[in-house]
């Protein structure tokens, strides 16, 4: 098992003891998971019982339409969870594939356990209960956000969206994004080679600086 001392420090697990991790997990049937790079963790369709929690690694969540193409939601990176609102709905159908974006290492939970307080209506139990839902509130605000940055109809409008969300939660106009040009095409739901001539344009007129996903908001020049 993972060392518990990283687990205290994600958000699922904080306020839980040192002393209080090994009965925790094994109330919540705590299980180790490894998955290489492109493999499916959890597919559309799906109707989980278990949320994951990502030890090493990272999780990319997307759509894969009908007619083909996909759309990709968002990253879920060391310390996170997902999955948790489906598995805590059952018979709730995943709507969209998680995949490993590299090689990752998952600590499954049973999400019937996590809601089921124990006999003894244990401190740290009720403390996880409450730590699902303020992350679940988290994850509605980032949908939200989403939302917000696609909905503008021209791509720089959407990047500049995005980047000015990112450099707020870096708190600096300096900071690294998680996604690759690609990836940021998914999310922003734009083509790559039209996003790649809108960054390079707003390079050219002194907005942004940028080296893969490294990026610096700049002062618009002054004509």
């Amino acid at each position: 098992m993972k060392e518990h001392g990283f687990l205290m420090q994600t958000e699922l697990f904080r306020g839980v003891q040192l002393q209080e991790m090994p009965e925790l997990l094994s109330c919540l049937k705590a299980r180790e998971k490894r998955f290489r790079r492109d493999q499916v963790i959890l597919r559309a369709g799906d109707c989980p019982r278990e949320f994951g929690l990502v030890l090493s690694g990272s999780v990319d969540l997307s759509v894969n339409y009908y007619w083909g193409g996909s759309s990709l939601l968002g990253r879920i990176g060391k310390g996170d969870i997902f999955a948790e609102t489906c598995a805590a709905l059952p018979g709730q159908e995943m709507r969209w594939d998680a995949v490993a974006a590299e090689d990752t290492e998952i600590l499954f939970l049973d999400m019937e356990a996590v809601m089921t307080p124990c006999e003894s209506n244990c401190a740290f139990h009720n403390r996880l209960i409450r730590n699902v839902i303020r992350i679940s509130a988290g994850k509605n605000l980032q949908l939200s956000a989403r939302m917000m940055h696609t909905a503008p109809k021209t791509i720089r409008e959407r990047l500049l969206s995005y980047l000015t969300e990112q450099a707020s939660a870096a708190g600096s106009p300096h900071f690294t994004i998680p996604f690759s040009r690609q990836q940021l095409a998914d999310y922003l739901e734009v083509d790559r080679s039209a996003l790649s001539n809108e960054l390079s344009k707003m390079r050219r007129e002194g907005l942004i600086t940028c080296r893969k996903n490294d990026f610096t908001l700049l002062h618009a020049q002054e004509n």
